[in-house]
C-alpha cells in the first residue's frame, strides 16, 4: 500500500504533463506486436480488447494517480491491436519461389539501387502464367539492360529474375521482408535484357498523375541544372534521387549530410517557416490587410497550403508524410491560438503518425526525427525558464544555430550509429556550414522557382539554387576526405536502443528532480553497447557467402557476389573494410574453400564445379553449399534445401542460431520449418 501511495503521489504531481506519455504507451504496444515470435491469432486480439475495456473502466474507479497506470495499460493494448490490424490491412500476395520469365507491369515509381542501377516499381503486374490470387500486386525491378526513358504510367515488359523479399542477412538483423510487406512489395528482382515499352504513359496515367507531374518537374530541374547538382536539386524538390550517383551519396553520408536528401522534417520545416514568415511580413506591410485580418493565422494557412503542395510533389513517402503531420499540428496550433512548438504538439504529431502508420516506429527516420524534435523542444523550453542567453544580440542567432545542431546531433547520434554503424566525426561542422545555406538560399530559391515556373521564369532562381547546392556538395566532399572523417561502430544488442529511449524520454517528459533518474538507463545503455558478442560465423541464407570472425576482422569466403550481404555483415561488425579486403583475410582461395574454426572446419562450396570436387564428410566439418549435396556422414550440411527453411545462420561458442528462430512465423515471414532451434549435425 505504501508503494501505491507513493506512486499515486508522484503521478498526481505530473498532472497536466502526462499527455506526452500517450504516444510512448502506444509505441510500447506496437513494439510488443513487432517483437512477438508468432503471429497473434483472434483470441489474442479478443483478449486484448477485453483487457482494454476493463482497464478503461478500472481507471475511472481508481484514484486519479493509480488510474493513470490503468490508462497507460489500455493504451499499450490499443497499440498492439493497431499494429496487428495495420499488418493485416496491407496484406498482398508475396511470391514464394524464385522465378525467371516474362514480367509485365505499369511503372509507378523510379529510383536507384545500391549498385547505381535504375530501379522501377511496377503495379498491375503480370508474371508468366501465375494466377491472379498468387500474383504480387507490386514488384521492384533493377534494370541492368538497355534503359530508355521511362515515365510513370508507362506499361513495360521484359524477362526478369524475381524472388521473394529477402529475410535478415543475419539472425536478429534488419528484416527486409517486413519492410516490403508494409510497402506492398510482393517480389524484387532484376533484368539484364532490354525493356520493351508496350503502352504509352498516357494510357496508364490514372492513379499516377501526381507522380508524372513530379517526374516532369524533376526533368525540367535537371535540364536547367545538369549533372550531380541537378540530381541533388531534383531530390530536394521532388524526392527523385535517380539522378544522383553513388559517389555523391557516399560523400553525403560520410559527412553526415545525407539527411538533406530525404524530404523530411528539415525540408518541410524550412519551407513552411519561409512561407509563414514571408507571408506574415508581406501582409503586415499592407495597412489595410494588417488592420483587418489576423495576419498570423492567414500566414499559417498559406504555409499549410505550401506544405500540402510540397507533400504531393515530393512523392508522399512515409518520412514526408510524417513531417507534414508535424508541421500541420504546429500550424493548427497557431490557428487555434495555442503554442505552436511544445512537447504537447510533438506528442500529437507522434500520435497521429503511429495511428496511421504503426510500422514507422521501427524506421530510423521516425526515431531520429522525433528524438531530435523532442530534445530541441525540451532543452530550449528549459532554457527559456533560465532566461535569455548571455552575450551580444548579433551573436545569439549563431549561438542558437550551433546549439540546435549540437542538441539534434547528440539526440540522433545513438540511433544513427545503431542503425547505420557509422559516425561522422565532423558532422557538426558540415551541418553548420550547410544547413543555413539550405534554409537561407535553397528553400527560398525553390519557392521562387515554383512561383515563376508558370511564366517560364524559373531559370534564374534554379541557378541560384544550384550555386547553393554546389556549396553544400563542396562541403560534403571536403569533410568526407578529412582524416578519420568517418568512424565505424559495432551493432549494439537489441535492448540498447529501447534502454536509451526509456532514459531519454524520462529526462525529457518527467517533471521535477526525479527526471534525472533517466540518466541511469542512458548511461547503462552505453556501457552495455559493446557487451554483445558478434557471431563467430555467419552464413548467408542462400549459402553464397560465409564469414568467419578473426583477429583482423571478419574473413569472407568470396571477393565478389552477395555484395549487399557482405557490406551489412562488415558494417554490423564496425569494420570499415570492403568485401575484397575482407576476402583477403580468408586463407584458402581454392575452389573448395576451407577455414579452421575451433575444433571444426568450415567448408564453403560455392557452386556445382566445387561440389563435383568434394566427396568427403567428416564429423568435425561444417559444410555450406549453394547446391544440393548428396553426402552422408556426421558432418553438418547446410545446402539450399536446409537454408530455405532456416534463413541466414550464425554460430557462436558452438551455438547455432537461425533467422527463422528469431523472426518466428509472422505474416511477412512464413516458414515451413517446425522446430527452429537447431544444433550442429542436424
Amino acid at each position: 500500500m505504501r508503494v501505491l501511495t507513493r506512486v499515486e503521489a508522484a503521478l498526481l504531481h505530473q498532472t497536466g504533463y502526462l499527455f506526452p506519455w500517450t504516444p510512448v504507451m502506444l509505441a510500447t504496444g506496437i513494439g510488443l506486436y513487432f517483437g512477438a515470435r508468432s503471429e497473434p491469432g483472434w483470441p489474442v486480439y479478443a483478449g486484448l480488447s477485453c483487457l482494454f475495456l476493463a482497464l478503461v473502466a478500472l481507471s475511472r474507479r481508481l484514484p486519479p494517480g493509480v488510474g493513470t497506470l490503468a490508462t497507460g495499460g489500455a493504451l499499450i493494448a490499443v497499440g498492439f491491436i493497431m499494429a496487428g490490424t495495420r499488418a493485416h490491412m496491407v496484406a498482398e500476395p508475396v511470391l514464394s519461389w524464385r522465378y525467371y520469365g516474362p514480367v509485365e507491369g505499369r511503372v509507378v515509381a523510379m529510383d536507384r539501387s545500391a549498385s547505381d542501377a535504375l530501379r522501377l516499381t511496377l503495379d498491375q503486374v503480370r508474371v508468366g502464367d501465375v494466377p491472379q490470387e498468387r500474383r504480387p500486386q507490386r514488384i521492384r525491378l533493377s534494370v541492368h539492360g538497355a534503359t530508355g526513358p521511362f515515365a510513370p504510367g508507362q506499361r513495360i515488359m521484359t524477362t526478369a529474375h524475381l524472388s521473394p523479399p529477402q529475410g535478415p542477412v543475419e539472425p536478429g538483423g534488419f528484416d527486409f521482408r517486413r519492410h516490403a510487406w508494409f510497402q506492398g512489395l510482393g517480389a524484387v528482382g532484376y533484368t539484364r535484357v532490354p525493356v520493351l515499352r508496350i503502352a504509352p504513359a498516357k494510357a496508364g496515367i490514372d492513379g499516377v498523375r501526381i507522380t508524372a507531374i513530379r517526374m516532369a518537374i524533376s526533368h525540367q530541374v535537371k535540364q536547367v541544372l545538369p549533372g550531380e547538382i541537378g540530381g541533388f536539386a531534383a531530390a530536394v524538390t521532388t524526392g527523385d534521387r535517380s539522378g544522383m550517383g553513388q559517389e555523391t551519396l557516399l560523400s553525403l553520408r560520410a559527412s553526415n549530410l545525407a539527411h538533406l536528401l530525404a524530404i523530411s522534417g528539415l525540408h518541410m520545416g524550412l519551407l513552411t517557416g519561409f512561407v509563414f514568415v514571408a507571408c506574415r511580413i508581406g501582409l503586415s506591410l499592407i495597412p489595410f490587410v494588417a488592420l483587418r485580418l489576423p495576419v498570423r493565422k492567414v500566414a499559417a494557412v498559406f504555409a499549410l497550403v505550401a506544405a500540402t503542395l510540397y507533400l504531393l510533389l515530393s512523392g508522399g513517402n512515409i518520412a514526408t508524410e510524417r513531417a507534414y503531420v508535424m508541421v500541420s499540428v504546429m500550424l493548427g496550433a497557431v490557428l487555434i491560438d495555442r503554442r505552436a512548438i511544445s512537447l504537447r504538439a510533438v506528442s500529437v504529431a507522434a500520435l497521429i503518425v503511429l495511428v496511421l502508420w504503426p510500422e514507422s516506429l521501427l524506421s530510423p527516420g521516425f526515431q531520429m526525427s522525433f528524438a531530435a524534435t523532442t530534445a530541441l523542444v525540451a532543452v530550449f523550453g528549459a532554457l527559456q525558464k533560465v532566461g535569455p542567453l548571455p552575450g551580444p544580440n548579433w551573436l545569439k542567432p549563431i549561438a542558437g544555430l550551433v546549439m540546435s545542431s549540437a542538441i539534434a546531433g547528440l539526440a540522433t547520434a545513438p540511433i544513427g550509429a545503431a542503425h547505420f554503424n557509422t559516425m561522422s566525426h565532423y558532422g557538426l561542422l558540415a551541418n553548420l556550414l550547410s544547413v543555413p545555406v539550405m534554409g537561407l538560399v535553397v528553400v527560398p530559391a525553390a519557392v521562387v522557382a515554383a512561383l515563376a515556373a508558370p511564366f517560364g521564369l524559373e531559370t534564374f532562381p534554379l541557378t541560384v539554387m544550384g550555386w547553393a547546392l554546389h556549396w553544400i556538395l563542396g562541403v560534403s566532399t571536403w569533410v568526407s576526405h578529412l582524416d578519420s572523417a568517418q568512424g565505424f561502430v559495432v551493432s549494439p544488442p537489441w535492448y540498447v536502443l529501447p534502454l536509451v529511449a526509456v532514459g531519454a524520454l524520462w529526462l525529457a517528459l518527467w517533471q521535477g528532480r526525479a527526471r534525472w533518474y533517466g540518466a541511469g538507463p542512458v548511461i547503462l545503455s552505453f556501457l552495455l553497447w559493446n557487451s554483445g558478442h558478434r557471431p563467430d560465423v555467419l552464413i548467408a541464407e542462400n549459402g553464397g557467402l560465409v564469414g568467419v570472425m578473426t583477429y583482423h576482422g571478419r574473413a569472407l569466403s568470396k571477393s565478389k557476389g552477395s555484395g549487399f550481404v557482405a557490406s551489412v555483415w562488415l558494417e554490423n561488425d564496425g569494420d570499415g573494410a570492403d568485401q575484397i579486403a575482407a576476402a583477403g583475410r580468408w586463407p584458402d582461395s581454392s575452389t573448395v574453400q576451407r577455414y579452421p574454426y575451433q575444433d571444426k572446419e568450415i567448408i564453403h562450396i560455392p557452386g556445382k564445379r566445387a561440389a563435383r570436387k568434394f566427396d568427403e564428410c567428416e564429423g568435425n566439418q561444417i559444410i555450406i553449399s549453394t547446391v544440393a549435396l548428396p553426402l552422408e556422414g556426421a558432418c553438418a550440411i547446410f545446402d539450399p534445401d536446409h537454408l530455405s527453411k532456416t534463413g541466414s545462420l550464425s554460430l557462436s561458442d558452438g551455438k547455432l542460431t537461425s533467422s527463422a528462430e528469431l523472426t518466428g512465423h509472422r505474416l511477412w515471414s512464413p516458414n515451413p520449418v517446425g522446430d527452429r532451434h537447431l544444433k550442429l549435425g542436424q
